[in-house]
């Protein structure tokens, strides 16, 4: 095991979180449809937690969750540049534009952060002692939310686009609707859909 390449992964991780935060505030600002903002303003209060989450694992470790890398810096751009590209669809003002661009920068951001907790989660089958117990307690209280909120924004940004294109749209998607939490759920439920769809 790479010791600083799994400290340079939980410091991605909390930059992600930080970054979510402020990618859901402002995808808030964009949504239109009502059971999607509900749905935004339950990951958002999730995503705080896992803030506090991540900052606790990283001080169990003795490591300063105010510590600078060189990935966290990336990171941290990145979730920045998805904001900014919510603030341009905003200021341009087409209806449905704004919400569209706020989906798919939280399905960027969270399949970003899914990976991370995936990675978190591999990392604590491997270590052992505290450490390992640490990274196992954050993971299970983190994984099956990061799923939700990847596999469930993957359903509505695809929806949303189909309606925008005129298309019969299955709001909300079947990934609510079945309330999966993984990839093979995700899948079955995009593909039931076309029935869905035809009702």
């Amino acid at each position: 095991m790479k010791d600083e390449q799994v400290r340079e992964l939980l410091y991605q991780a909390l930059e992600t979180e930080i970054g979510g935060v402020q990618i859901y505030t402002t995808a808030l600002r964009c949504a239109e449809n009502e059971e999607l903002k509900e749905e935004w303003e339950e990951y958002l209060e999730q995503t705080k937690n896992h803030v506090t989450i991540m900052e606790d694992v990283l001080t169990k470790l003795d490591l300063d969750p105010n510590e600078e890398t060189p990935g966290r810096k990336v990171v941290r751009h990145i979730g920045e540049s998805l904001v900014e590209s919510m603030e341009m669809a905003l200021q341009e003002g087409q209806p449905g534009a704004a919400q569209l661009v706020a989906c798919e920068a939280v399905v960027l951001a969270e399949t970003k952060d899914h990976q991370n907790w995936h990675l978190i989660g591999e990392v604590a089958k491997k270590v052992k002692g505290d450490v390992a117990k640490i990274l196992k307690e954050a993971h299970s209280e983190v994984e099956q939310e990061e799923d939700e909120h990847l596999y469930h924004t993957k359903g509505w940004c695809r929806e949303l686009w189909i309606e925008s294109l005129g298309m019969k749209a299955v709001l909300p998607p079947p990934e609510e609707v079945k309330d999966v939490d993984t990839a093979i759920g995700a899948a079955r439920a995009e593909k039931a859909r076309t029935k869905m769809a035809s009702k």
